[in-house]
Protein backbone atom coordinates (compact mmCIF):
# COMPACT_ATOMS: atom_id res chain seq x y z
CA UNK A 1 0.00 0.00 0.00
CA UNK A 2 1.39 3.49 -0.99
CA UNK A 3 1.99 6.05 1.71
CA UNK A 4 -0.43 8.83 0.35
CA UNK A 5 -3.23 5.72 0.47
CA UNK A 6 -2.08 4.56 4.20
CA UNK A 7 -2.70 8.94 5.13
CA UNK A 8 -5.59 9.03 3.32
CA UNK A 9 -7.15 6.44 5.46
CA UNK A 10 -6.23 7.24 8.45
CA UNK A 11 -7.13 10.91 7.84
CA UNK A 12 -10.87 9.29 6.82
CA UNK A 13 -10.84 7.48 10.44
CA UNK A 14 -9.52 10.83 12.15
CA UNK A 15 -12.50 12.45 10.50
CA UNK A 16 -15.05 9.81 11.84
CA UNK A 17 -13.47 10.22 15.02
CA UNK A 18 -13.50 13.98 14.99
CA UNK A 19 -17.40 13.84 13.90
CA UNK A 20 -18.42 11.61 17.02
CA UNK A 21 -17.80 14.81 18.81
CA UNK A 22 -19.57 17.36 17.08
CA UNK A 23 -21.96 20.22 19.00
CA UNK A 24 -25.19 21.00 18.04
CA UNK A 25 -27.54 23.97 20.03
CA UNK A 26 -31.33 24.20 19.54
CA UNK A 27 -32.55 27.48 18.33
CA UNK A 28 -36.16 29.02 19.02
CA UNK A 29 -38.82 31.35 16.67
CA UNK A 30 -41.12 33.76 17.11
CA UNK A 31 -43.44 34.48 14.25
CA UNK A 32 -43.09 37.50 12.13
CA UNK A 33 -46.50 39.79 11.02
CA UNK A 34 -47.80 38.98 8.44
CA UNK A 35 -47.54 36.45 5.25
CA UNK A 36 -45.75 36.08 2.07
CA UNK A 37 -45.20 33.62 -1.09
CA UNK A 38 -45.94 33.84 -4.44
CA UNK A 39 -48.83 36.46 -5.82
CA UNK A 40 -52.30 34.77 -5.28
CA UNK A 41 -50.71 32.24 -3.25
CA UNK A 42 -49.29 34.30 -0.21
CA UNK A 43 -49.65 31.35 2.44
CA UNK A 44 -46.00 31.48 4.19
CA UNK A 45 -45.62 32.84 7.21
CA UNK A 46 -41.94 33.64 8.49
CA UNK A 47 -40.48 33.09 12.05
CA UNK A 48 -37.20 34.73 13.14
CA UNK A 49 -34.46 33.29 15.21
CA UNK A 50 -32.16 35.66 17.29
CA UNK A 51 -28.52 33.60 16.38
CA UNK A 52 -26.53 35.31 19.13
CA UNK A 53 -28.84 34.22 21.83
CA UNK A 54 -28.17 30.70 20.87
CA UNK A 55 -24.89 30.97 23.01
CA UNK A 56 -22.63 29.54 20.34
CA UNK A 57 -19.83 31.37 18.49
CA UNK A 58 -19.51 29.67 15.46
CA UNK A 59 -21.51 27.38 13.42
CA UNK A 60 -21.43 25.49 10.22
CA UNK A 61 -24.45 23.88 9.43
CA UNK A 62 -28.15 23.97 10.31
CA UNK A 63 -30.16 20.84 10.58
CA UNK A 64 -34.13 21.10 10.53
CA UNK A 65 -35.97 17.70 12.13
CA UNK A 66 -39.96 17.58 11.38
CA UNK A 67 -40.61 16.19 15.08
CA UNK A 68 -44.38 16.53 14.38
CA UNK A 69 -45.68 13.41 14.18
CA UNK A 70 -48.07 13.68 11.83
CA UNK A 71 -49.50 17.61 12.55
CA UNK A 72 -50.14 20.20 10.43
CA UNK A 73 -49.80 19.85 6.43
CA UNK A 74 -51.51 18.45 3.49
CA UNK A 75 -51.57 14.90 2.55
CA UNK A 76 -49.67 12.70 0.34
CA UNK A 77 -46.65 14.59 -1.28
CA UNK A 78 -47.05 17.78 1.07
CA UNK A 79 -46.40 15.65 4.25
CA UNK A 80 -44.67 17.19 7.58
CA UNK A 81 -43.06 20.09 7.58
CA UNK A 82 -43.38 22.44 4.50
CA UNK A 83 -39.93 24.55 3.71
CA UNK A 84 -40.86 27.56 1.93
CA UNK A 85 -37.06 29.37 2.07
CA UNK A 86 -33.95 29.87 4.66
CA UNK A 87 -32.08 32.97 5.11
CA UNK A 88 -29.34 34.16 7.43
CA UNK A 89 -29.52 38.02 7.33
CA UNK A 90 -27.90 40.98 9.71
CA UNK A 91 -31.19 42.62 8.95
CA UNK A 92 -33.76 42.24 12.30
CA UNK A 93 -37.36 42.43 10.75
CA UNK A 94 -40.53 42.42 12.76
CA UNK A 95 -42.66 41.66 9.57
CA UNK A 96 -42.73 38.67 7.45
CA UNK A 97 -42.61 41.21 4.12
CA UNK A 98 -39.10 42.46 5.67
CA UNK A 99 -37.93 39.07 6.24
CA UNK A 100 -38.61 38.46 2.70
CA UNK A 101 -36.60 41.71 1.04
CA UNK A 102 -33.89 41.68 3.42
CA UNK A 103 -30.37 41.15 2.02
CA UNK A 104 -29.08 37.67 2.93
CA UNK A 105 -25.76 36.63 3.44
CA UNK A 106 -24.40 33.92 0.45
CA UNK A 107 -23.78 31.32 2.78
CA UNK A 108 -25.98 28.25 1.22
CA UNK A 109 -25.39 26.32 -1.38
CA UNK A 110 -28.34 24.22 -2.31
CA UNK A 111 -26.67 22.17 -4.41
CA UNK A 112 -23.74 20.39 -2.90
CA UNK A 113 -24.86 21.63 0.34
CA UNK A 114 -27.48 19.86 1.21
CA UNK A 115 -28.26 16.87 3.29
CA UNK A 116 -32.08 15.80 2.52
CA UNK A 117 -33.26 12.43 5.02
CA UNK A 118 -37.25 12.22 3.53
CA UNK A 119 -39.73 11.22 5.93
CA UNK A 120 -42.78 9.15 5.75
CA UNK A 121 -46.03 9.78 3.66
CA UNK A 122 -49.67 10.23 4.85
CA UNK A 123 -52.28 8.64 2.49
CA UNK A 124 -52.46 8.98 -0.30
CA UNK A 125 -49.12 8.33 -1.19
CA UNK A 126 -47.22 9.85 -3.90
CA UNK A 127 -44.40 8.50 -5.61
CA UNK A 128 -42.27 11.26 -3.74
CA UNK A 129 -42.63 14.29 -1.70
CA UNK A 130 -42.86 17.63 -3.18
CA UNK A 131 -39.26 19.52 -3.97
CA UNK A 132 -37.81 16.51 -3.92
CA UNK A 133 -35.96 15.10 -7.41
CA UNK A 134 -36.71 11.75 -9.35
CA UNK A 135 -36.01 9.63 -6.91
CA UNK A 136 -37.52 11.77 -3.74
CA UNK A 137 -34.49 10.96 -1.79
CA UNK A 138 -32.90 14.44 -2.88
CA UNK A 139 -33.73 18.02 -3.31
CA UNK A 140 -34.93 19.64 -6.46
CA UNK A 141 -34.04 23.73 -5.53
CA UNK A 142 -35.24 24.49 -9.18
CA UNK A 143 -38.85 23.53 -7.52
CA UNK A 144 -38.19 24.49 -4.36
CA UNK A 145 -36.07 27.66 -4.74
CA UNK A 146 -35.29 27.64 -1.26
CA UNK A 147 -33.19 31.02 -1.35
CA UNK A 148 -36.86 32.64 -1.70
CA UNK A 149 -39.61 33.34 -0.37
CA UNK A 150 -41.94 32.29 -3.06
CA UNK A 151 -43.82 29.57 -2.35
CA UNK A 152 -47.37 29.10 -3.48
CA UNK A 153 -50.12 27.34 -1.19
CA UNK A 154 -52.13 25.11 -2.70
CA UNK A 155 -52.32 21.65 -3.20
CA UNK A 156 -53.31 21.67 -6.88
CA UNK A 157 -50.62 24.09 -8.27
CA UNK A 158 -48.52 23.81 -5.95
CA UNK A 159 -45.05 26.02 -5.87
CA UNK A 160 -41.78 26.92 -4.04
CA UNK A 161 -41.37 24.83 -1.31
CA UNK A 162 -40.38 21.08 -0.46
CA UNK A 163 -42.03 19.22 2.48
CA UNK A 164 -39.87 16.61 4.65
CA UNK A 165 -42.20 14.11 5.51
CA UNK A 166 -43.26 12.83 8.54
CA UNK A 167 -40.37 13.10 10.53
CA UNK A 168 -38.41 13.64 7.83
CA UNK A 169 -35.12 16.46 8.02
CA UNK A 170 -32.89 18.63 6.00
CA UNK A 171 -29.73 19.96 6.50
CA UNK A 172 -27.45 22.88 5.18
CA UNK A 173 -23.58 22.82 5.05
CA UNK A 174 -22.73 26.52 4.92
CA UNK A 175 -20.13 27.52 2.58
CA UNK A 176 -17.94 29.00 5.17
CA UNK A 177 -17.86 28.79 9.43
CA UNK A 178 -20.05 31.68 10.49
CA UNK A 179 -20.67 33.80 13.48
CA UNK A 180 -23.84 34.13 15.24
CA UNK A 181 -23.17 37.45 16.36
CA UNK A 182 -25.71 39.99 15.00
CA UNK A 183 -26.96 37.28 13.18
CA UNK A 184 -30.73 36.43 12.53
CA UNK A 185 -32.24 33.15 10.51
CA UNK A 186 -35.45 33.67 8.83
CA UNK A 187 -37.31 30.22 7.77
CA UNK A 188 -40.32 30.42 5.76
CA UNK A 189 -43.27 27.61 6.86
CA UNK A 190 -46.01 27.26 3.50
CA UNK A 191 -49.57 27.37 4.47
CA UNK A 192 -48.96 29.06 8.20
CA UNK A 193 -50.30 25.96 9.98
CA UNK A 194 -48.35 25.87 12.66
CA UNK A 195 -45.73 23.38 11.62
CA UNK A 196 -42.66 25.21 13.00
CA UNK A 197 -43.65 23.98 16.48
CA UNK A 198 -43.73 20.72 15.78
CA UNK A 199 -40.28 20.57 14.42
CA UNK A 200 -36.53 21.29 15.44
CA UNK A 201 -33.95 23.72 14.79
CA UNK A 202 -30.34 23.09 15.74
CA UNK A 203 -26.81 25.07 14.71
CA UNK A 204 -24.16 22.52 14.41
CA UNK A 205 -20.22 23.35 14.92
CA UNK A 206 -19.55 21.14 12.48
CA UNK A 207 -20.38 20.22 8.69
CA UNK A 208 -23.76 17.50 8.47
CA UNK A 209 -21.65 13.83 7.41
CA UNK A 210 -23.55 12.98 3.98
CA UNK A 211 -24.39 9.29 3.85
CA UNK A 212 -21.08 7.74 2.52
CA UNK A 213 -20.74 5.63 -0.88
CA UNK A 214 -20.26 1.35 -0.25
CA UNK A 215 -16.06 2.71 -1.64
CA UNK A 216 -16.02 5.19 1.32
CA UNK A 217 -17.39 2.71 4.00
CA UNK A 218 -14.08 0.45 2.64
CA UNK A 219 -12.03 3.14 2.91
CA UNK A 220 -13.01 4.09 6.26
CA UNK A 221 -12.60 0.35 7.45
CA UNK A 222 -9.52 0.45 6.27
CA UNK A 223 -8.28 3.81 7.99
CA UNK A 224 -9.59 2.45 11.26
CA UNK A 225 -7.65 -0.77 10.83
CA UNK A 226 -4.39 1.19 10.55
CA UNK A 227 -4.74 3.37 13.28
CA UNK A 228 -5.41 0.06 15.34
CA UNK A 229 -2.19 -1.70 13.34
CA UNK A 230 -0.32 1.88 14.46
CA UNK A 231 -1.22 1.63 18.07
CA UNK A 232 -0.48 -1.99 18.32
CA UNK A 233 3.18 -1.59 17.02
CA UNK A 234 3.40 1.58 19.39
CA UNK A 235 2.15 -0.67 22.22
CA UNK A 236 5.25 -3.56 21.45
CA UNK A 237 7.71 -1.42 20.67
Amino acid sequence: MKLSTSLRLAALAAAMAAGSAAHAVPVSFTKLTGLVGAPGGEGTAVYKADLASAGLGDFAAILINDTSGGFGGATGQFTGFDLDAIKLSTTNCATAACASSAAGLSLFDFVSGVVFTPGTQRAPADPKLFGTGPTGSTLDNGVARLGSFDGFSSTVTPDGFISLGDNGSIGFNLTALTSTAGLYMYIGEVGDNGEVAGSSFDLRTDPIPTIPEPETYALMLGGLGIVAFLARRRRAS
